[in-house]
């Protein structure tokens, strides 16, 4: 493995797009330690201390600390994943919108263009509504014109954020936005392990609850690994044709179905509309209604829950619907003589795939669901406390680390050098025979 990363550096191209990949990483992380002007850093440290794991954790987790500090990327991408969120939909219910983005590249640059003016817009509104939230708390005590430059810094500070995932996408390796989120969360993993070391040393925590979360979170990786890469093969049979004097076809091979097509989507969707109704909530807490909705919508409570692992279903479904056409699949086997044993080509071959679809995207689903609970139970059930980094958190760094290394194995294998995850299991199954 570390050879196939030697010969990563050796190619040029590959070399500049980590190279880059990794000063873009590191200028997100130096923007979440500016402070914005005018914040009371200590008493904004001094909340999230008291907030013992609710939805401020939740939403600092993935700006990497940087809303603990209220820093410069405080909102990180969540203006822009809300901004493609409401976009993908509107690309659904409108056919004029879905005809555009399938059309045409024009069309997809349009789209795309919306999104980002879509994602300065929550931009300012979140901005607006933390400002006037961290005032009424007494951390912020500017006047109007104080107030117009804090939301003005970290609107332009979300902008930044988006603009550094776009540049990570073409100029780098991996999916920009997901690589900034995976950012934020592994840069939280040293002083969550220190954060344990002195629950533990404190007498709040015990090594037998410490041994069990270390298990159940290596459990959760296994799981997150077997379901990135879970797929359902469908056998197809291409006929034999006599083209000229050559005989092409004939071949059998499979079209690879994953049983978690849309990936990590589904849990930061489903995450970032339910943090809507708790925040707004949370402007009219001295009222018996604000108090009531902020503690439906609380995480961790029933209601929050139900609606989470809904939510996560619906997108799962949604996504794969978005991203998995089986009709272009069907029609292109129908056009080169290709069929599923036991299917006619054509239309039958386009249900039988949306059929197995459905069925194995329940089962990712139902599996997503579970692993972004894991941290309501280690937190009610087992006592863990004081770190978010649970299955949501794991699910995450897995799916984002898998895609990144299966894109540098592509460029490597396309220059004829052995791929990360080729010599790795060679080298296994050469332990293996010894």
């Amino acid at each position: 493995m570390f050879g196939s990363f030697g010969d990563a550096f050796r190619l040029p191209d590959l070399k500049r797009r980590i190279l880059f990949t990794v000063g873009v990483l590191f200028i997100f992380r130096l923007g979440a330690h500016i402070p914005t002007p005018g914040i009371d850093t200590r008493a904004m440290a001094e909340l999230f201390r008291n907030s013992s794991g609710g939805v401020l954790d939740f939403l600092n987790i993935f700006s990497g600390g940087a809303l603990s500090r209220f820093s410069i990327f405080s909102l990180g991408v969540a203006p822009y994943i809300n901004s493609s969120i409401v976009m993908q939909l509107l690309v659904v219910i409108f056919p004029y919108l879905e005809k555009m983005q399938k059309d045409n590249e024009e069309g997809r640059k349009k789209i795309i263009q919306w999104t980002r003016y879509g994602a300065i817009l929550f931009a300012v509104v979140q901005a607006v509504g933390m400002t006037t939230w961290l005032g009424s708390l007494g951390i912020f005590s500017g006047a109007f014109f104080d107030a117009v430059i804090v939301v003005t810094t970290i609107t332009a500070g979300s902008i930044a954020v988006m603009w550094l995932g776009e540049e990570l996408s073409d100029h780098g390796i991996g999916n920009g936005i997901s690589l900034l989120i995976f950012a934020g969360i592994v840069a939280r993993i040293p002083g969550a392990i220190g954060q344990t070391w002195t629950l533990l040393l404190a007498g709040d925590m015990n090594v037998f609850v410490i041994l069990v979360a270390l298990i159940l979170m290596v459990a959760v990786v296994a799981g997150c690994i077997l379901l990135q890469e879970g797929q359902r093969r469908l056998p197809v049979q291409y006929a034999k044709r006599v083209v000229g004097n050559k005989i092409y076809g004939g071949q059998s091979t499979f079209i690879p179905l994953k049983v978690n097509q849309s990936g990590v989507i589904p849990i930061i969707f489903g995450s970032s509309i339910l943090i809507f109704p708790y925040t707004v909530a949370g402007f009219f807490s001295e009222t018996g209604v604000g108090r009531f909705f902020q503690s439906l919508f609380a995480p961790g409570s029933w209601f929050y829950t139900l609606c989470y692992v809904l939510l996560i279903i619906f997108f799962s479904y949604f996504y794969t619907a978005v991203v998995f056409n089986p009709n272009d699949i069907a029609n292109n086997m129908k056009k080169y003589g290709g069929f599923i044993l036991g299917i006619r080509p054509g239309q039958p071959t386009a249900d039988y795939i949306t059929k197995v679809m459905e069925r194995i995207t329940l089962g990712g689903a139902i599996f997503l669901a579970i692993i972004a609970l894991i941290p309501n139970f280690m937190s009610s059930v087992m006592g863990v406390r004081g770190f978010y980094f649970g299955g949501t958190a794991v699910l995450i760094v897995v799916g984002v680390a898998l895609d990144t290394v299966h894109q540098i194995e592509a460029q490597l294998l396309m220059r004829h050098y052995d791929g990360i995850l080729k010599k790795s299991r060679g080298k296994a199954g050469s332990l293996l025979r010894m």
